[in-house]
């Protein structure tokens, strides 16, 4: 079935604000960053970069943050059909820090959150049914209704013959055993919530915890009898998490030793971040699970998946695609801080982008000095002309994917303010126009902290006149500052287009683009996006493609320059250009609103006109592209 799940996790979910000093105490947080969160949540995301068809039983508020999360899981790929909005309830927050090696503090603000408003009501058993397994975590039956709905989703799963999995997931506080301060505490013993945990463990298949959670749910603190108790009560697969002595699986009678258990290989990382690393483990190893795998394997998936998450910063951000596991698995652990191996980061980065940019169409008007050169021209007209730009832009568009903007911040801000939200991809210009080296806009500031501000949708673009025949003194200054505009958008999360252009400066020919390109990456630039001129022979593209892939083949790709030609030349660089699968679309701009700028200032045009004759402009573009790529595709077949 197209509509078939692989995994529904069922229990809470919140927003993350994550203490971006390390070190201190929370008390003493300055600032923090924000990603979505709670242990259901969590893991539908895990097991969604894993490559499982996921989704979430879970509630947020109907206010901003609520949509940040339905937001944030679709752009995980997880299934939100099981979120519930609530309009009476906030989101969850949780603030959390890192303190050192051992001490993570967190507060939890779930004070009848929106997650714990579920009940039996939400619960609709053909959802449920659609699913391989249902995961359930454990603060969802601390409480009398979401544990109604979370048992009522668990037993269509068991009727159904699903498989069921619960990560016991103890945290004191939330059920009410240790105070709104002791978030960091792990276990607090209460006879009552044993008694409530042992009265559902027969609803499962697989059971995952620490030895501190086998604890609770057990009654004892002797792991090996702790062990026992559930084992009396439930037929499960129990997986006991060891810290860092690894994990075991026991799928029968337990035995004397824990070291006696299925085991998989471990992997020595440096523990920087112990938050979330739970349910990173979990994603693997409900990954290794549900494909059938043997435990030994699926236990290498999940201690792995949780090496990922101890290396860094954030819980869900923290966790591998499945590309990247398996390029991990080949390539080998090359430094114990995985958060600073600059190979396996680009692997994170570069498999885990959101988006679908398959086509990129787009309508650049991020020029600033060749519209203040233009009769008429002030500041607030300049702003408005740009207005129409965008609304050219959104009527071609029309809510559909593939179609983006180039719009600067000077002249441009409130268009470029208005687009973000939009659909549109998004690129922002920061070099100072016509510099040569490249000097930055005033906005980055001198430390280019001004990147801190950017809407994390705006992409950064860097304009680099250079060319292969470049005296050192100039190429070394170019290269040095691409390299460190580049590390900036990478540290703000921010992706990066680097457009060169190398024709303003020299004579070019087949291998001059390819030279550049190899030089840039060569430096430890890996641009998310090449910005590239209409090149005029095959040989020109195949030179610089293979350059390009050879250094990165997970970019996301090229597009193409206009360079103000006329329409029938862009035709012709089209047909060329869209050959190569690793061009995107174009970015084309004064071929489109050249003209009606122009007009527009000098006041022979109005808004209506300018607008028309734009979005006429730009859609007659969008379809020459779209009929140069299906004309090479049909001739593919």
């Amino acid at each position: 079935m197209s509509d078939s799940l692989d995994v529904i996790t069922i229990g809470r979910s919140s927003v993350d604000l994550y203490g971006a000093q390390i070190g201190g105490r929370l008390e003493d947080m300055g600032s923090f960053d924000k990603y979505i969160g709670g242990s259901p949540t969590n893991i539908a995301c895990g097991t969604a970069r894993l490559g499982l068809r996921s989704a979430v039983i879970t509630g947020v508020g109907d206010e901003h943050m609520g949509r940040f999360i339905r937001e944030q899981l679709a752009r995980e790929g997880v299934n939100t059909e099981g979120v519930k909005t609530d309009p009476d309830r906030l989101t969850a927050l949780v603030l959390l820090g890192i303190r050192d090696q051992e001490s993570f503090p967190l507060i939890f603000y779930r004070e009848n959150c929106a997650d714990m408003g579920l009940t039996e009501a939400d619960i609709d058993p053909a959802f449920i049914r659609r699913a391989r397994a249902v995961v359930a975590t454990g603060t969802h039956l601390s409480h009398p209704q979401v544990e109604a709905a979370t048992l009522k989703a668990l037993g269509i799963a068991r009727e159904a013959g699903l498989q069921t999995a619960l990560d016991i997931d103890y945290r004191p506080n939330l059920w009410g055993v240790a105070g709104h301060g002791d978030g960091e505490s792990r276990f607090v013993e209460s006879e009552k919530v044993t008694a409530k945990l042992q009265s559902t463990l027969h609803y499962f298949d697989l059971i995952v915890g620490t030895e501190e959670e086998f604890h609770i749910a057990g009654g004892t603190t002797d792991t090996v009898a702790a062990l026992r108790a559930v084992r009396a009560v439930s037929d499960a697969t129990l997986v006991c998490k060891r810290g860092a002595a690894g994990a075991v699986a026991f799928t029968g009678a337990i035995p004397d030793s824990l070291d006696d258990g299925e085991a998989g290989p471990g992997f020595p990382i440096e523990v920087f971040n112990v938050l979330g690393a739970g349910d990173g483990f979990m994603s693997g190893l409900l990954k290794g699970w549900l494909d059938g795998e043997d435990w030994p394997t699926a236990l290498k998936y999940a201690n792995a998946c949780g090496a990922f998450a101890v290396s860094r910063h954030g819980c869900t951000p923290a966790y591998p695609s499945w590309e990247e596991l398996q390029f991990f698995f080949e390539r080998g652990i090359k430094r114990p801080d995985l958060r600073n191996d600059a190979e396996l980061e680009q692997v994170h980065w570069a498999t885990n982008r959101a988006g679908d940019w398959s086509t990129l169409r787009t309508f650049a008007f991020d020029h600033r000095s060749q519209l203040e050169e233009m009769a008429g021209y002030c500041p607030d007209k300049g702003a408005a002309f740009k207005e129409l730009c965008l609304d050219a832009a959104l009527r071609v568009a029309d809510g559909q994917a593939g179609y983006g903007i180039l719009c600067d911040n000077r002249i441009g801000r409130s268009a470029l303010h208005r687009a973000s939200g939009s659909g549109l991809w998004i690129g922002r210009p920061t070099e100072l126009p016509g510099s040569r080296p490249i000097e930055f806009e005033p906005e980055l500031g001198a430390d280019l902290g001004g990147l801190g501000e950017w809407a994390r949708e705006n992409v950064v673009k860097l304009l680099v006149f250079c060319h292969a025949d470049d005296d050192y003194k100039t190429a070394k200054m170019q290269v040095a500052r691409v390299k460190r505009l580049f590390t900036a958008a990478r540290r703000n999360g921010l992706e990066f287009l680097l457009e060169v252009i190398p024709s303003k400066v020299g004579p070019v020919d087949d291998t001059t683009t390819a030279t550049l390109i190899q030089t840039f990456y060569d430096a430890g630039v890996f641009p998310d996006w090449w910005k590239l001129e209409p090149f005029r022979t095959e040989a020109a593209w195949t030179n610089a493609t293979a350059a390009i892939t050879r250094n990165d083949p997970r970019t996301r790709g090229i597009v193409v320059l206009g360079l103000d030609a006329p329409e029938a030349e862009l035709a012709e660089s089209f047909a060329l250009a869209a050959r190569q699968p690793l061009v995107k679309g174009f970015a084309v701009g004064r071929t489109i609103f050249g003209d009606a700028a122009r007009r527009w200032f000098a006041g022979d045009m109005s808004d209506a006109e300018a607008v028309e004759q734009m979005a006429e402009r730009y859609a007659r573009l969008c379809a020459i592209w779209d009929k140069a790529r299906a004309g090479t595709r049909a001739g593919k077949e």
